[in-house]
């Protein structure tokens, strides 16, 4: 399924075997459904809640331990999510048990998320999600401070921009272009930073731009037509982008208000995107084949690692914004789920029926399931492995 254990990639500037890919998968895995779950937890912790386990994976228990509050932190085997149960909590779901709530003496009624005020519900609900834009922000942030590599879009590009990189078989390449060129025009208009640069070429339609750059302090004049390229993702999505020069630009770090400003505007760019792909979904502007699982980012994972700490960082922060937002779906079992029915109580008054929060959470399992397959079977068609 993964690569061949010969093949090695570079973590940390050390050449490790390929099998780390399940390290990294585990990693970004980890990271992000803790954060995840340490919202819930905390949030109920401070609205009096008393929680009963905080797992990081389903299933059987691999390692555990009972704090003094009696909270049971544990490591399960399934490592594809994770949960908090509150008291009087059916499943994992956080789904009530009416017969176990009937039992509850006084006290306990009163550590028990479902008998707490429905304000402080839902904010242990949006807690999770939350927690995760919280992680990736700060991702971010550490990376727009120390990196070089650009793991936003090009608002801190240095001007004028510095070609760091040269795409292989590209328009660029076929010009002449080298790394450390400077662009400063294309077609006499001055060009202060990359995004200058990214929409007269977004505006040319394909034909020959003359662009002048300097190189080594040298003036330097070049021609070159830019060409849709192929382009395959980190998680194996092929795609033939928009005509384009094929140039990576150079990006230096940003101090940490400057780098917080642009890590926010990263993870609402995420978001954004998100949004804007269900809608194309659901106008039929967009294919489910784009989807992708488990498999994906475990392969992700792999390539990301091979480009270092920060690079997997990186994509442990883009991970943690996707589980944030669909974690607000309003689909029940989900995070977003319960928020609806938080939602249809504050209008109605009181609760939905047992019968009908039943019903919904069997549906929304059913539909997160389905939504797992697809997204496994397009990874294993994706990787030829079907």
């Amino acid at each position: 399924m993964f690569a061949a254990i010969g093949n090695v990639v570079s973590v940390f500037g050390v050449s490790l075997p390929s099998f780390l890919i399940v390290p990294a998968f585990l990693f970004v895995i980890t990271v992000v459904v803790f954060f995840h779950e340490l919202g819930h937890f905390v949030i109920a912790r401070a609205c009096g809640v008393k929680v009963d386990v905080f797992s990081i994976g389903f299933g059987r228990e691999i390692l555990g331990f009972y704090d003094r509050k009696g909270t049971r932190w544990k490591i399960s085997w399934l490592p594809l999510g994770g949960y908090v149960k509150f008291s009087g909590d059916a499943d994992p779901s956080s789904r009530s048990d009416p017969e176990t709530l009937k039992k509850l003496d006084p006290a306990a009624r009163a550590g028990s998320l479902h008998f707490k005020p429905l304000h402080q519900r839902a904010l242990v609900a949006a807690a999770g999600p939350f927690a995760n834009f919280v992680l990736a922000i700060v991702i971010f942030t550490v990376a727009f401070m120390f990196s070089d590599r650009q793991v936003a879009n090009d608002q801190q590009a240095v001007e004028p921009p510095v070609i760091a990189e040269v795409f292989k078989d590209s328009a660029a390449q076929a010009a002449g272009f080298q790394v450390g060129d400077e662009i400063r025009s294309v077609d006499g208009q001055a060009i202060a930073r990359f995004s200058d640069l990214q929409k007269i070429i977004s505006a040319s339609e394909g034909r020959e731009l003359q662009i002048g750059i300097v190189r080594k302090g040298t003036p330097v004049e070049l021609h070159a037509t830019p060409r849709p390229i192929s382009i395959t993702d980190a998680a194996g999505n092929k795609t033939t982008s928009p005509p384009r020069l094929g140039i990576a630009p150079k990006f230096q770090p940003l101090p940490a208000p400057q780098a917080f400003v642009h890590a926010v505007s990263q993870t609402w760019f995420i978001i954004q995107r998100t949004v804007g792909y269900l809608g194309d979904l659901f106008i039929g502007h967009a294919s489910t084949k784009e989807l992708s699982g488990p498999l994906g980012i475990a392969k992700a994972a792999g390539d990301f690692a091979a480009d270092g700490f920060i690079a997997l960082l990186n994509l442990t922060a883009f991970v943690s914004v996707a589980v944030g937002f669909a974690n607000l779906l309003p689909i029940p079992v989900l995070d977003g789920g319960h928020l609806l029915y938080y939602g249809v109580e504050a209008i109605l008054g009181r609760p939905l029926g047992e019968r009908a929060q039943e019903v919904g959470f069997r549906l929304g399992l059913a539909f997160v399931l389905c939504l797992l397959l697809l997204a496994t079977f397009n990874d294993l068609v994706r990787f030829n492995l079907f």
